[in-house]
């Protein structure tokens, strides 16, 4: 049978979406992935099966339409994908890599770990293209799993009929970022396989993954929290949906089980006790995840931080055990790209959105500032902060991140996407910033991302108690100025009862860099001059210690350029 190919944009509702601007597209720079539906409609769900080609001739490389496809050539599942994300014209797709009867089958794709589901990420509303794969570069930054990314072209085979003759139209659809779905795997969340026998001792104990999100598509039934969420103007509740196992897979007591433990930690983290070492709830969370997914979704200021798109998984009893958040998840709203519920201005915590949008469907459950009230999770945050802010969460460092990601997409490739997408200069949902070119909107996410860190250094916890509660710390406390420094720094501390003070100075890594040690202090006021010659600008922490009490006070200091 004859085919007759056709280079141009074509629109129709098949697809889902409006005729928009017309592209003649031939090559690119960055990888072509080819989808073939053969005519039928793609839904939210079920998925259909079609067929996708990629080209990809390696790095540095052009990639022609008229390339063979050979990184990879199959047959697919492809759905619609996302929530909100739907309603726009660009659509985004959930794709499951299937072989000719149909079954799932793993592969590799634009060199990532080899897996058969993956989504392809619209960014319609983010005109930077980047801010999931900069949320989910920092993600992997924190030493955890974060979904792995790759952006390319997409385009759409439509069939038509020219002169009598069945035809195939290729309809350009611009740049999509071709990302790993959140999924039980070695190479992604890798947590033991949960099987529906194992219902008793160890094997109960885990893999699970849940999530608090929008029920979309076949996402079927959950369970919610007991403890409502604070500052709720009506009756929602926190919704906990079946990741894995899925909701139709998980049987009655795996269910039992993972409800159960959420319950135990939800009634320790609200109890009396709930900062007790050994049975409060870090008994049942790793606290250095819930305090990584804090400052991910601080720093990027995520307007759904906390409440939608939220994973988190608990691994096997005899692999650890404890629930862990994460991975980070749909970031397309974030690093102030939200004109409701604070979400555009620098300043401000995104944990206390129910403080702000207490009206809304879906709220933030009560862990956060339940968590934020103990001071050792203060201290790990501030502590954390600090170390991240020394390396890959330095100002510069995210910045060459996001120039690096706009150098790949090129003006050729960008130029394509927004003829056939027009939005620059356009305001979309929910748009606070409406540049007028690609580079102005670049810009303006650079220099949010450079006032944000600068907020977060001035607001970060710094005063916590290590050891000890409350009232111990009034029996001892530090004030340290000026802060920021560039010379000298006084410290002032104020002791009830003699005793030996220690003060101790550690850089953003945590090495101690300086030590005063006073002996027989006597009650009242003191001061101590330091003088730190020879000590690079930075952020730096001064950890007070007594010997009457083993209180323990610590205070942020900034050090500037001489």
């Amino acid at each position: 049978m004859l085919c007759y190919l056709r280079f141009l944009t074509y629109a129709s509702c098949v697809f889902g979406f409006s005729v928009y601007g017309q592209v003649d597209f031939t090559s690119s720079n960055l990888p072509i992935l080819v989808i073939d539906t053969h005519g039928q409609a793609i839904l939210d769900d079920p998925k259909i099966t079609a067929d996708l080609g990629i080209i990809d001739n390696g790095p540095g490389q052009r990639n022609n339409m008229s390339d063979a496809f050979h990184g990879y050539v199959g047959k697919i599942g492809i759905e619609l994908r996302g929530s909100t994300s739907q309603d726009f014209p660009k659509k985004p797709y959930g794709l499951e890599l299937r072989d000719d009867a149909g079954e799932g089958v793993s592969a590799s794709l634009l060199g990532m770990p080899a897996e058969e589901d993956w989504a392809l990420v619209a960014t319609y509303n983010d005109k930077s293209l980047l801010r999931d794969a900069l949320a989910y570069k920092l993600g992997r930054d924190l030493g955890r799993y974060a979904a792995r990314t790759r952006f390319c072209e997409l385009v759409m085979k439509k069939d038509v009929v020219i002169e009598g003759v069945p035809a195939k139209e290729n309809v350009y659809m611009g740049i999509y970022m071709l990302t790993e779905k959140i999924k039980r795997d070695k190479n992604r969340v890798d947590i033991s396989k949960l099987d529906p026998e194992e219902i008793s001792g160890d094997d109960l104990t885990g893999g699970y993954i849940l999530k608090i999100d929008k029920y979309t598509g076949d996402s079927g039934t959950g369970f919610s929290s007991q403890i409502a969420p604070p500052n709720r103007s009506g009756n929602q509740s926190i919704s906990f949906q079946y990741e894995y196992p899925e909701h139709d897979e998980i049987v009655s007591e795996q269910r039992q089980y993972i409800q159960t433990f959420i319950r135990n930690f939800e009634t320790t983290l609200n109890g009396s006790t709930y900062q007790d070492e050994t049975n409060g709830y870090a008994k049942y969370i790793d606290v250095n995840s819930f305090v990584d997914f804090l400052i991910i979704n601080e720093l990027s200021k995520n307007v759904d931080g906390y409440r939608l798109s939220t994973f988190m998984y608990k691994d096997k009893d005899s692999n650890g055990g404890k629930m862990v958040m994460g991975p980070v998840w749909d970031f397309n709203l974030a690093f102030g790209n939200a004109d409701y519920c604070q979400g555009a201005p620098v300043s401000g915590w995104m944990y206390n959105f129910n403080s702000v949008c207490g009206d809304d469907g879906f709220l933030i459950p009560f862990w956060w500032k339940r968590l934020l009230a103990d001071p050792n999770f203060r201290e790990r945050l501030s502590l954390r902060w600090a170390e991240l802010r020394a390396g890959v969460f330095s100002t510069s460092s995210i910045h060459r991140y996001i120039d690096s990601v706009a150098n790949v997409l090129d003006d050729e490739a960008v130029g394509r996407n927004f003829t056939k997408w027009p939005v620059l200069g356009v305001k979309i949902w929910p748009n606070f910033y409406v540049g007028a070119t690609y580079q102005q909107e670049v810009d303006w996410l650079k220099d949010w991302v450079r006032q944000r860190t600068s907020w977060l250094d001035a607001n970060m916890p710094s005063v916590v108690t290590a050891i000890g509660d409350e009232a111990r710390e009034k029996s001892f406390s530090l004030s340290a100025y000026p802060n920021p420094f560039t010379s000298e720094l006084t410290l002032e501390y104020t002791v009830r009862n003699p005793c030996q003070v220690t003060l101790e100075l550690f850089n953003s890594l945590g090495q101690r860099v300086a030590l005063i040690e006073q002996d027989h202090v006597t009650p009242g006021t003191h001061l101590a001059v330091f003088n730190p010659a020879g000590m690079g600008a930075g952020v730096y922490y001064f950890k007070a210690g007594t010997s009457q009490d083993h209180s323990t006070v610590i205070r942020r200091i900034i050090k500037r350029h001489d």
